[in-house]
Formats: structure tokens, C-alpha cells, sequence
């Protein structure tokens, strides 16, 4: 454990029992939520580089233009 979560978790300890579960909710929640977005990111690689893919093809055949941020 690193120091930084070693000082966190010293701080969390002082807090009402409560309290404390909240913290591991907020905690767990956002460990879970990180895991669920790397996993459909992975499962989403193949997509992802078959639009790239098709983004440099119509790049390189002039088939864009530049982004005006004001209109969108």
C-alpha cells in the first residue's frame, strides 16, 4: 500500500463507523466503474481502430475539412 493510501485510510479510521462506510461505497463504486470502463474500452478496440482506419482513408482522400469549433 502506498503511503499516500496508508495516510487516507489512517484519516478514514478517525471518521463515525458510518461515515466510514460511505467512504468505502464512494470507494468501491468508482474501483467498479473504472473497471466496467477498461473493459468495454478492450472490447471496444476492433471498433475503435476500424474507425480510425477509415478516418486517415478519408483524410487522405480529401475527404474532410478542417474543424471549425464555432459551428459546432
Amino acid at each position: 500500500m502506498t503511503k499516500l493510501l496508508e495516510d487516507a485510510m489512517a484519516e478514514v479510521r478517525k471518521l463515525p463507523e458510518q461515515e466510514q462506510d460511505a467512504v468505502a461505497r464512494q470507494l468501491l463504486d468508482e474501483l467498479r466503474s473504472q473497471a466496467e470502463w477498461n473493459r468495454r474500452f478492450d472490447a471496444s478496440a476492433d471498433k475503435l481502430r476500424l474507425f480510425a482506419a477509415k478516418a486517415r482513408e478519408e483524410f487522405f482522400a480529401g475527404k474532410t475539412e478542417p474543424l471549425d469549433p464555432d459551428k459546432l
